[in-house]
């Protein structure tokens, strides 16, 4: 019965799963549940319900005793725009197909608590991107020989996991826990590189393969589009199942303060596989599509460190902040691809350079019990910039750094409530001059709005 409620719940959040939300930590959301959501992603010291299991498992021991079922929804939906400040010319992602939002990214948990134990399952999307630019734009349309090329250009990415979570509560003061997850990383990707793009890879060592020469010695050659792409509201054109994990604590510093502590270990993800097509274009003999296989090597999801204070100031008001340090440089210094062709077994190795940063997030929320129906919360959160501007692709923005966040809860009853979050993502504009990223002078903004809803029943 447990391994069927399990599969359901996973089987749930992936199916309904519309699109791929854009996050404000880079590839994460900020904040797991409504609750959470709404305190400006803080929930390393407090009681945030079953989402505890994304951030600190530790945190299931502060609900009270009793079997809880929750299910919920995030709703995305962003505003992205790409300008060649060179012309003027402009290409907005959204309305070209399934890759582009609003994204829709279900969660459903089961949590038991009993006396100094806690036990959970659940299935959340953990973050992701999307964009689709479509194929008319200058985005499609290469520098070299300026040919039309009407190739889509898009991304979508989803991360998905289902922990296994435990908590001991091992005094009054001390409480610890930890979660064991599987890890689902989807990806599509469309891209046009022009071939000043392909010769500064080149020349950087970052292009090598056997189909190297071959791709080079087309004549007239103008750009290449790499594609793998899964057009289903499910997962993605490559994909690969792996495991994480996560540690915490909370400690009770004096009955109204406590102190969380947290670290979500890397991923180790397999290499993402499916099929795909490279095409060469050439301003001689047209476009050149050679079918065969993808693989994106060591693509993970970095660790992170949380550090957390709650602060019950009276019976109705408290306050929380969080600190978060996320390991980006060890995961995402290069995106390394490889092609290779199927019947020949010919194949184009592919790094392209992102040198992102380590970077600091910082979460403060606060919270108002009007009565014992509603409840009320805010916040703001704000994590650093993590991609360096002559590192960042049109398709691959990753760009918002602030949010300002609100939220309620409504009690039907002692048992039944029902919560509410929004957070608000602040425009954030990035330029990217430099080659081999882009072949133009290339400014991003980037805007959203992520809202999440959840019902959670007590038995």
């Amino acid at each position: 019965m447990k391994g069927n409620c399990i599969r359901t719940a996973a089987a749930a959040c992936i199916a309904a799963w519309a699109g791929h939300a854009q996050a404000t930590d880079v590839f994460n959301l900020e904040g797991f549940g409504p609750v959470s959501r709404a305190m400006g992603g803080t929930g390393a010291a407090y009681d945030i319900g079953p989402g505890a299991m994304m951030m600190n498992p530790a945190t299931l021991g502060l609900m009270s005793d009793g079997r809880y079922l929750s299910m919920g929804l995030d709703v995305v939906t962003t505003d992205i725009k790409a300008t060649n400040t060179a012309t003027g010319e402009t290409a907005s992602s959204g309305n070209h197909g399934g890759n582009n939002g609003p994204y829709f990214a279900p969660e459903a948990a089961f949590v038991y608590r009993s006396g100094a134990y806690a036990f959970g399952v659940g299935a959340f999307a953990e973050g992701g991107l999307g964009t689709q630019f479509g194929g008319s734009s200058f985005l499609s349309r290469t520098v070299t020989n300026g040919i039309d090329t009407g190739f889509d250009n898009f991304s979508r990415l989803l991360v998905l996991r289902i922990p296994f979570s435990l908590a001991y509560k091992v005094n009054d003061k001390l409480t610890v826990g930890g979660s064991i997850d599987a890890v689902w990383t989807s990806l599509n990707l469309g891209m046009l590189l022009d071939a000043s793009q392909i010769g500064g890879l080149a020349a950087q060592n970052r292009v090598s393969g056997t189909l190297l020469p071959t791709l080079l010695g087309v004549p007239g050659l103008s750009g290449g589009y790499v594609n793998f792409n899964h057009k289903g509201i499910v997962g993605g054109g490559a994909s690969a199942w792996g495991i994480g994990a996560k540690l915490g604590l909370t400690y009770r510093i004096t009955p109204d303060t406590t102190l969380g502590l947290a670290y979500n270990f890397k991923t180790h993800v397999g290499d993402l596989t499916g099929h795909a097509t490279l095409t060469a274009v050439s301003s001689v003999a047209g476009n050149i599509p050679l079918s065969g296989d993808i693989a994106v090597h060591e693509f993970e999801m970095p660790a992170q460190f949380t550090a957390g204070i709650t602060h019950r100031f009276t019976d109705r008001l408290s306050v929380s902040a969080d600190y978060q340090r996320v390991f980006l440089s060890s995961v995402m210094k290069d995106i390394n691809v490889t092609f290779t062709q199927a019947g020949t077994g010919a194949n184009l190795n592919l790094s392209l350079p992102q040198n992102y940063r380590d970077i600091n997030v910082f979460g403060l929320g606060a919270q108002y019990r009007y009565n014992d129906t509603w409840t009320f919360r805010a916040g703001f959160h704000y994590a650093q910039e993590a991609i360096p501007n002559n590192m960042m692709y049109a398709v691959i923005p990753a760009i918002p750094t602030t949010s300002v966040t609100g939220g309620v809860s409504y009690a039907f009853g002692k048992n039944d409530i029902l919560d509410v979050g929004l957070s608000v993502g602040m425009q954030k504009t990035l330029t990217n001059t430099s080659a081999p990223n882009t072949a133009v002078p290339l400014k991003v903004t980037h805007s959203q709005l992520n809202a999440v809803i959840a019902y959670q029943k007590r038995f």
